[in-house]
Parts: C-alpha cells; structure tokens; sequence
C-alpha cells in the first residue's frame, strides 16, 4: 500500500493524483499518540524546570505587573488565521470519511483568507514587529544541548530562561511555515482548476504529471497539519501553558509567570500595547 494514488492519463502515462487518504488516520493517529506520550510524561517523569541565574534587581524592577506580548493586530492574524486553517482542513478532509457536503467554495474562499494574513504578517512581522524573535539563535541551540545532556543524566550546566519564544515554539513556527506555504503555494495554483473569482478557470495550465505532483505535495501538506494543529491546540490548553493562551487573548503574561519562565535580559519587555509582537 503506497502513500500515493496514481492514474493512467489519456496518452497511457502513469501519473500520481493525489495521497491514499488513510494517511488521515495515520496523521489524527500521530496526534494522539503525541497528546498521549507528553501528558504521561509531564505527569509521572518530568522533573522542576531549573535556570541558570536569574536578572539583575534593576531589570526585574522595571517589568510591569502586565507584561505586554501579543499586540492587537497579532492576535486578530492569529484568530483569522486560526479559523482559516480549521476551516480548510474540515472542509479538505470530512469528504474524505464520510461527511459529503458542497465543500469546494468554503475551502477555496479559507484558502484564500489564509493566504492573504499570511501575507500580511509576512509585512507586519518584518517591518512594525521583532523579526528575529521568533527564529533560534546561538543561545537557544546551547540551552538544547544542555538540556539533552541533562535529561539523559549527563554533566551539563542549567539552561538559561527563555526569551520571548522558547525553541519549542521556534520550532514549531518553522514546521507550520514549512507546511504553510506548500499547501498556500500549491492551493494558489490549484485554484485555477475551479471557478472563482480571481481569474478563469484553466485546468490545462500544467501537464497531467505537474498536476499529479502539486496534489501530492498539498495532501502531504495537508495531513501533516492535522497532527500539528492538534499539537498545538493541546499545548494551548495545558494548565502550565495557560499563561501564553490568554496572552494570545487579552495580549498580556502576569509578570510573575514572565519572571519565572523568561530572562528579561533577553527578551526586552515593553510596557504598553505598541510592544513588539508574535
């Protein structure tokens, strides 16, 4: 059993068409598996999380008891974008289990909503936010390191409070960005196949093998967003993760979870809304 469907085309080429869809299962499978593994492991296995030192007095008397995260504009992409993508992947896949309803016009109209915030972060993160905040530096991959020698009982220093974002979030940001823009890039394309109202409908664009392969590479994309964004919604939901959710709501950390889990000598806390942002 392959992980892609193939076809003969008019001219008696074998040409890919898209993924063999229990690689859906596969995907909700690996998600819960995740949820699973993490939830036992916090509970039973997971040791006090210790820092190396802690800010100077001066600093720490400067955070406000409100530490300003996420601005306005941050959280409204964030929300728009979240319901895009949750749109997009029940209309993609409840087809594909059973659940048959007139899909195509809500999944190209999502696609196009991811697109453009998509595109409008892109802007916004790169001229009115802190770029590089959310990409790891020489810091997070030395505090990696010490971590993966700690946790298999190896001599290695304390790792050092996070900045704003921990690798883990670095991380993940990149997984989304990698999944993200397949499945924008080739969507793009692919919305040319249907009737829309950005430009005619031209389904004879590409070979029968480009299109092959663009489908692939979107349901690969697709299904690998399944378990990624049930990561994400159960991290958000965690009791010690609570604090990152409700700033992704109101745009503010209490300054004592702030204190506790960030270096501030790293990550240069604002005081008011205009702070930079996710």
């Amino acid at each position: 059993m392959g992980i892609v469907e193939w076809a003969i085309d008019p001219w008696g080429q074998s040409v890919p068409i898209h993924i063999a869809w229990f690689l859906i299962w596969v995907s909700v499978i690996a998600g819960l598996l995740f949820l699973i593994v993490h939830a036992i492991y916090v509970m039973y296995f997971a040791k006090e999380k210790q820092f190396a030192g802690d800010a100077s007095a001066a600093i720490i008397a400067k955070i406000p008891k409100r530490v300003p995260r996420h601005s306005l504009v941050a959280r409204l992409f964030h929300w728009i974008m979240a319901a895009s993508m949750f749109t997009l992947l029940f209309t993609a896949f409840l087809p594909k289990v059973g659940v048959q309803f007139d899909w195509v016009t809500y999944h190209w109209i999502a696609g196009a909503v991811l697109t453009v915030s998509i595109l409008f972060h892109i802007v916004h993160a790169s001229f009115w936010l802190d770029f590089w905040s959310i990409w790891p530096d020489r810091i997070d991959l030395e505090d990696a390191r010490r971590r993966v020698r700690r946790f298999f009982g190896m001599s290695a220093p304390p790792p050092r409070k996070f900045a704003k974002y921990p690798l883990e979030n670095k991380l993940f940001h990149g997984v989304i960005i990698l999944c993200g823009l397949s499945v924008i890039l080739t969507g793009v394309f692919m919305m040319s196949r249907v009737r829309t109202i950005f430009f005619p409908r031209n389904p004879y664009l590409f070979s029968d093998m480009t299109w092959g392969l663009m489908y692939v590479l979107h349901g690969l994309a697709g299904v690998g967003l399944i378990a990624l964004v049930m990561m994400h919604v159960y991290m958000g939901l965690r009791p010690e993760k609570r604090a990152i959710t409700r700033s992704m709501i109101f745009g503010w950390m209490d300054r004592d979870f702030v204190l506790k889990e960030h270096d501030p000598e790293r990550w240069t806390v604002g005081t008011g809304s205009s702070s930079t942002s996710k």
